[in-house]
């Protein structure tokens, strides 16, 4: 029977009869005999393999580690050699090894992701999934296998790392206790803070007070040594002052002092009365002392000579 083989222009197409390739080729178009002819297609299109699998990580905590690995088949007749990928005369492949491609490089990648969980932590892992995927490709592209499949890895992804439920509720608390101790520290560092904010305006205040104590008790030593000094200076004054007068007589100071009249009257008649003895004779009358005296004053004046001249009498008679 002769049938009609059209393949698209990412499809590779092997065409054999007998046991050897009569034609190959990306999109071909032809006639084909059916019962003497085998059909093996190779898609060349970029493919996304999606992966899911579990891996222990160094201190023996299980993550779930998904992702997406891209590749593209580049020698469709090498990967023709390992894999059965003949089609029936619907274009259905004849067998599942079709299946078997993306397996074998979930399998490779998994096998080199499992190499390196196992040297991290479970902490380290949860936040390294951008580093294992760049480690992963690299050494996946170098891969003997990817070569032997005649395939390119183009990318690869890692779209999430998870613990399991347990380890996920054990980080979260261990997550909060670290805020919280992180917010202890900063509450107590901000206390200590303002303590030792206070700490320093009480030492500046108390040296201030200080400073003001010393500088009080400087002015009034500074004080107390300026009134000595105008103490002395005064009292040098006044003991220069009274210097020339000091052998003098009071008798003698009041008359020069220039008291009033009826004092220094008095005074003359108490001389008198204390030298009676060498007196003889005196007679003084109230009309004399009232023509030298001021009118305000002559009548103390006069009560003055009175008592004067009474105490004179007194002292002559006694003395008689």
């Amino acid at each position: 029977m002769v049938r009609f083989m059209k393949a698209s222009p990412t499809t590779y197409v092997l065409h054999f009869r007998s046991g050897r390739i009569v034609r190959e080729g990306a999109g071909l178009a032809f006639f084909y005999w059916e019962p003497a002819a085998t059909l093996v297609t190779v898609p060349l299109a970029s493919a996304d393999t999606p992966f899911a699998f579990q891996e222990a990580t160094a201190d023996f905590q299980a993550v779930a580690i998904q992702g997406q690995l891209t590749y593209r088949v580049i020698d469709p007749k090498r990967l023709a050699a390992l894999l059965d990928l003949s089609v029936r005369p619907d274009g259905r492949y004849r067998t599942d090894d079709y299946q078997k491609l993306p397996e074998r490089l979930v399998h490779a990648t998994q096998t080199l992701v499992r190499g390196e969980t196992q040297r991290m932590t479970l902490r380290e892992a949860l936040t390294s999934s951008a580093a294992l995927a760049a480690t992963v490709l690299e050494r996946l592209r170098a891969s003997d296998l990817v070569a032997e499949l005649g395939v390119e890895i183009l990318g690869l992804s890692i779209l999430a790392i998870r613990p399991t439920p347990e380890s996920a509720k054990a980080l979260e608390a261990e997550a909060r206790e670290e805020l919280q101790r992180r917010s202890d520290e900063a509450i107590y560092a901000r206390r200590n803070a303002a303590v030792e904010q206070e700490r320093r305006i009480k030492e500046s205040e108390l040296r201030t007070e200080i400073a003001l104590e010393r500088e009080r008790s400087a002015l009034m030593d500074e004080r107390a040594t300026n009134d000595r000094k105008e103490a002395d200076s005064r009292a040098y004054a006044i003991e220069t002052a009274l210097a020339p007068l000091r052998g003098l007589d009071w008798r003698t100071l009041m008359v020069l002092r220039g008291g009033e009249p009826a004092t220094t009257i008095a005074l003359a008649f108490h001389e008198i009365a204390a030298n009676a003895s060498r007196v003889g004779e005196l007679n003084i009358t109230p009309d004399l002392l009232r023509s030298l005296l001021p009118p305000a004053t002559a009548g103390a004046a006069a009560g003055a000579v009175g008592a004067a001249a009474g105490a004179v009498r007194t002292t002559v008679e006694a003395r008689r």
